[in-house]
């Protein structure tokens, strides 16, 4: 089964966010207004207009409010670890250095040297800040030099799928030279029955015209918008 494509609608950030990027206060303030009109959506639904039993519905909403408030307490601490209000350890519980201190190590654990944390991590470094003679930094302190040229996995997940979605969209308006499949033709067997997936030369000249089209960073074939660093 295809994935769904992202429609315009959900593209466009403009009414969440101020600038051109999201701040972690902007996604708290947001979920916290989701959160709200959920609670809001399960009192009203108590009464509704016609006689419909909506008590499942009516505990739904609530327990996906019950989430959303999770995701907007968590995005708001977040915001002021980010903004440096907050004291956080240097190293992980196992020794480990995170931000720019990280790029030099060898960290071979948990998916390689923490460059960017994570949610959790994070927390939890809050956590370890308050240990009796933790040394600490704040967040502008150790992410100071990465940067702005990232962009976080799910990203870089979306970027893929629009790409291979390219790709496929790209092999119809080639001629196969395996399978002689004109444009608009899918790709053929021998004996002439239609197959779901191109001959090899067909897919690599798409994917080639795609990846020009579109840019190529790294392990990513999508070039991340403003990727500088400073």
């Amino acid at each position: 089964m295809k994935t769904q494509q992202e429609t315009a609608t959900e593209a466009d950030t403009s009414a969440v966010a101020a600038g051109r990027h999201l701040t972690l206060d902007e996604l708290a303030t947001e979920l916290s207004a989701i959160d709200l009109r959920l609670r809001q959506l399960a009192r009203a639904a108590e009464v509704p207009a016609s006689p419909v039993e909506l008590t499942d519905v009516i505990s739904s909403l609530r327990s996906t409010a019950s989430t959303v408030r999770e995701h907007a307490d968590r995005m708001s601490l977040l915001a002021r670890i980010v903004a440096g209000d907050v004291q956080l350890a240097t190293t992980f519980n196992t020794g480990d250095p995170w931000g720019v201190a990280a790029r030099t190590s060898d960290r071979l654990d948990f998916g390689g040297p923490a460059i960017v944390p994570t949610v959790w991590q994070l927390l939890r470094l809050a956590q370890d800040a308050n240990r009796p003679g933790c040394e600490t930094t704040t967040y502008p302190e150790a992410m100071d030099g990465i940067g702005i040229g990232w962009e976080s996995k799910a990203a870089s997940a979306r970027r893929r799928r629009e790409r291979d979605a390219a790709v496929e969209t790209e092999v119809l308006t080639l001629e196969c030279t395996s399978c002689k499949a004109s444009e608009g033709e899918q790709c053929k067997t021998k004996s002439g029955w239609a197959a779901d997936r191109p001959h090899a030369p067909r897919q690599r000249q798409a994917e080639a015209a795609v990846d020009e089209r579109l840019g190529y960073l790294g392990a990513n074939p999508v070039a991340v918008p403003d990727a500088l660093t400073q």
